[in-house]
């Protein structure tokens, strides 16, 4: 057995601020990827996958008990593929803020759900807020609370434009130009960042008014702002606005950053070479970066991995 492709994804705007309700755009990146298969010879290169699926299995078989108007699931299917030797084959590296759980929910739920919403059908917003409540609460199973984003674009393939918590679409986003000088990349920090820990940090900080009050006066703002200039092609808006968000999140988010990049983030900003914001949750794995001009950015991260994901 070999199941169909599921992908990464990036959230180019809205991390942290959709837990607040700002607005976010998610695009598939499909240089990652991963696939449910059977390992029928039980190698040790499948163990851990395998192991932690028999985990969610169990966790699946609990969700579907505890709400069944929610989800239900082949739960006989799927374990006994588990025994089978069930692993996800993927290529999406994991604490890395692209999305490595999210597309493994994605591969469970298209292959073991029981009256599955499919992509084929119209999707109504009814069904892709059906969709995002029972992928939050199968990917909450991998780090404590999740929006079911991760999973909604992995499954769906297609950008989505977060607009509110109860109001997200489909979307076009412009097209890329190619060898065009602006660039979307990421940027490899080196090491992974655990989701848990950073949406805790988030969670306290918000307890503090004057945080509560940046979030919505500063960061909401230019993330909304980041959006509509992104989907409109506006991109002399565009940089003005990124500039602003990557000062608040190096002013106001220094914890999700790593602290070796806490100068080079300043450094964009003082050089106007690439601005840095944070990608998922942060921490560690990739930081995003924009540029109007590429080979600038490169020159001035000579020392570092940079992937461009999308050109403009």
């Amino acid at each position: 057995m070999r199941g169909p492709l599921f992908y990464s994804k990036i959230l180019l705007f809205g991390e942290y601020g959709i837990i607040k309700d700002s607005k976010g755009l998610s695009i598939p990146y499909n240089f990652y990827n991963g696939a449910l298969k059977i390992d029928k010879h039980h190698t040790v290169s499948t163990h851990k996958s395998n192991a932690s699926l028999k985990r969610f299995a169990e966790y699946l078989e609990t969700l579907q008990k505890e709400n069944p108007k929610l989800v239900s699931f082949d739960m006989n299917a799927l374990k006994k593929d588990v025994e089978n030797g069930l692993y996800f084959d993927s290529s999406i590296p994991q604490g890395y803020g692209v999305g490595s759980s999210g597309a493994l929910v994605a591969a469970i739920y298209d292959k073991y759900a029981n009256n599955k919403i499919t992509v084929l059908e119209n999707l109504t917003r009814e069904k892709l807020l059906s969709l995002k409540a029972i992928f939050a609460e199968m990917e909450s199973f991998f780090h404590g609370k999740s929006s079911g984003l991760d999973p909604l674009n992995s499954y769906l393939s297609l950008p989505i434009l977060i607009n509110s918590k109860d109001n997200i679409e489909p979307t076009g986003i412009p097209s890329q130009i190619e060898n065009g000088k602006g660039a979307v990349f990421l940027l490899d920090s080196g090491s992974t960042g655990e989701t848990a820990p950073m949406v805790q940090i988030f969670m306290e900080n918000m307890k503090q008014e004057g945080f509560r009050n940046m979030l919505k006066d500063q960061f909401v703002k230019h993330t909304d702002a980041c959006v509509e200039d992104f989907l409109q092609g506006d991109i002399k808006s565009l940089f003005g606005n990124i500039k602003q968000l990557s000062k608040v999140v190096l002013d106001n988010f220094k914890p999700m950053i790593p602290a070796q990049f806490h100068k080079l983030w300043k450094k964009g900003i003082d050089s106007n070479a690439y601005y840095l914001k944070l990608c998922g949750s942060g921490g560690g794995g990739y930081m995003l970066g924009f540029t109007e001009d590429i080979d600038k950015a490169r020159k001035a991260l000579k020392d570092y991995k940079l992937e461009v994901v999308y050109t403009f």
